[in-house]
């Protein structure tokens, strides 16, 4: 692959200014010398150090360095070379301002400390949008064009150093701020969480024994057309209709409670953060009883409130077990993914024959050689009806962020397929989607294991 047209455009236009600027040796050494030092110190104090020293060794010119206080919204001095006026961490003189171009002040030359375009929107600045700080140069007693020309583009240096460290030391202060949260979630969520098995265990041994009451006072012999046979049928009837309620709502509380775990010790995980990625915890399941049908059971009733139908014989879902091994969590949440979906985009079709159908699908096929020679695939799919999603918005659907032509009035934050994608590719597989005349079908495709 060559280097692509803009890249040396812009290697010629600085090639150009840089021969245009005419930096003396000790300029140039100057800059290599501040770019090497601003690497090679960890501490941002000793980058402020170099950022004044550099003008004093190889020009013989004080400085002083102000910053910006993000917070308080005013400049105040961090680095000196001289005994001079002000004190670390006080304001600088009144007359001494941002500005767009190097200016003086007496026999002073100020330059502005402007941070990098690309992440000015990365980093808290005040007002003055790209503001970081300003640098004050001196004595410069007669004004020196290429003496400002040098100091402005070495200001911008400064602006970019700063910023960058700056930039790092807030991700290092993230990544604490997230090691920190994700423990709290492990001690207040994922383990409290638990503790609720233990109660619907319990919930579950007292619908039980309510059970057995009931049908210990159905045996109990009253003798016919009594009285007090007539009392106890109604209430029998009661506790019967009372004990199926409790045992059907308990069912479903134990589904959500079953789902939502999985969800969380899977989304929550603290490999996750510790790596910076999503990481794998694999074991061998059947993907329609252990992944599948328990995410289509979480969303079949809204499927049918919505006048949805389940077809699941689309693609011919083999009837022999097929084993994978894949992560139950992260695969469950690629169908919920896929089921959402489908929900909110599947529309009425007419088929060839004049049939009108609004339905979704599921399936898998076995895709021989998939992989190369000897490496099988099982290509996993969800269909729904509806138009095709447009042939421009294909390659971009599984990218961050992205929303398609269709999805401006329907909830969702273009996540969910990106998701999709990384969920799949860190098991080896791949994902995509393909359409036919009646919808669309979104599928993955993971290595078949024998």
């Amino acid at each position: 692959m060559g280097i692509v047209a803009h890249v040396i455009e812009r290697i010629e236009q600085k090639k150009a200014d840089y021969t245009n600027y005419g930096f003396t040796s000790i300029e140039s050494h100057a800059l290599k010398t501040y770019f090497d030092l601003a690497q090679e110190f960890e501490k941002i104090e000793d980058i402020y150090q170099v950022s004044v020293a550099i003008p004093k060794y190889f020009f013989h010119l004080d400085a002083r360095l102000y910053l910006m206080d993000f917070e308080k919204d005013r400049l105040f001095l961090v680095a000196r070379t001289d005994e001079g006026e002000g004190e670390i961490g006080g304001p600088p003189p009144t007359e001494i301002k941002p500005a767009r171009g190097p200016y003086r002040v007496k026999d002073s030359m100020i330059l502005t400390i402007r941070g990098n375009e690309q992440f000015v929107e990365q980093f808290p600045f005040g007002k003055d949008k790209d503001l970081m700080g300003v640098l004050e140069v001196y004595p410069c007693n007669e004004p020196d064009l290429h003496q400002e020309l040098f100091f402005e583009k070495y200001a911008n240096r400064i602006g970019f150093s700063l910023h960058i460290r700056s930039l790092l030391q807030k991700n290092i202060e993230h990544l604490e701020f997230i090691q920190g949260l994700v423990a709290d979630i492990e001690h207040n969520v994922i383990v409290p969480n638990m503790v609720y098995r233990l109660f619907l265990r319990r919930l579950s041994g007292k619908i039980q024994k309510n059970r057995e009451i009931e049908k210990v006072l159905k045996a109990f012999p009253l003798e016919d057309g009594s009285s007090c046979k007539r009392e106890m049928e109604p209430i029998l009837a009661e506790l019967a209709e009372v004990n199926r309620g409790l045992k059907e709502e308990f069912l479903s509380i134990e589904k959500h409670y079953h789902s939502t775990s999985l969800f969380l010790e899977t989304l929550l995980r603290k490999s996750h953060f510790d790596e910076g990625r999503l990481t794998l915890r694999t074991k061998a399941c059947n993907m329609k009883k252990a992944v599948v049908q328990p995410q289509l059971e979480r969303f079949a009733e809204r499927f049918s409130e919505n006048g949805i139908a389940i077809d699941d014989k689309y693609s011919g879902v083999p009837d022999e077990e097929t084993i994978s091994v894949v992560d139950i969590g992260l695969m469950a949440q690629v169908y919920a993914n896929f089921f959402s979906n489908a929900l909110k985009y599947t529309q009425e079709i007419v088929t060839d024959e004049g049939e009108r159908k609004k339905y979704v699908a599921y399936g898998r096929a076995f895709m021989k050689d998939y992989f190369g020679p000897g490496e099988d695939g099982i290509k996993y799919n969800v269909f729904s009806t509806g138009p095709p999603i447009p042939a421009e918005e294909r390659e971009s659907i599984f990218e961050v962020g992205y929303r398609g032509s269709n999805a401006s009035n329907r909830p969702g934050t273009g996540h969910g397929l990106a998701f999709v994608r990384n969920a799949v590719e860190i098991h080896g597989g791949v994902a995509g989607y393909e359409t036919n005349r009646y919808g669309n079908n979104f599928y993955f495709i993971l290595p078949f294991q024998r």
